[in-house]
């Protein structure tokens, strides 16, 4: 019985993954890979994690980060999001005028595990 009810859990994972990538398809490509990393998460924490709230806001701070989605929060017209790279955890913070309608919008059917790539402005949280 419990084997019988895993087996009919996958399928319907399996089922809901191939729906995702039918529209994935539907929009263009669903796996680019022209994405450049130009940090690691570590390298961040590093270079700029004890200055203070007001100095990365003047420096702005541009970053290039890629890795797989571990946590992700949506609420509305932003979301939180932590990503994980080989050399530790940065979270992002995405915002639907920042990102683009289209960008938000896709980014809500991302799963957990998924591998991603970010641009943005390096800030930290209040």
């Amino acid at each position: 019985m419990a084997d019988e009810i895993a087996h009919q859990d996958e399928n319907q994972i399996i089922a809901e993954r191939r729906a995702k990538l039918a529209g994935l398809r539907a929009r263009g490509n669903p796996f680019p890979n022209d994405f450049a990393r130009e940090h690691l998460a570590a390298a961040l924490h590093e270079a700029y994690g004890q200055l203070e709230r007001e100095a990365l806001e003047q420096g702005k701070v541009s970053v290039a980060v890629a890795g797989r989605l571990m946590l992700k929060r949506v609420m509305g017209k932003a979301s939180f999001a932590t990503i994980q790279d080989m050399s530790g955890r940065i979270q992002l913070y995405v915002t639907r005028d920042a990102a683009g309608e289209e960008t938000h919008e896709s980014f809500k059917h991302f799963d957990i595990g998924d591998i991603l790539g970010a641009r943005g402005t390096l800030f930290r949280t209040k």
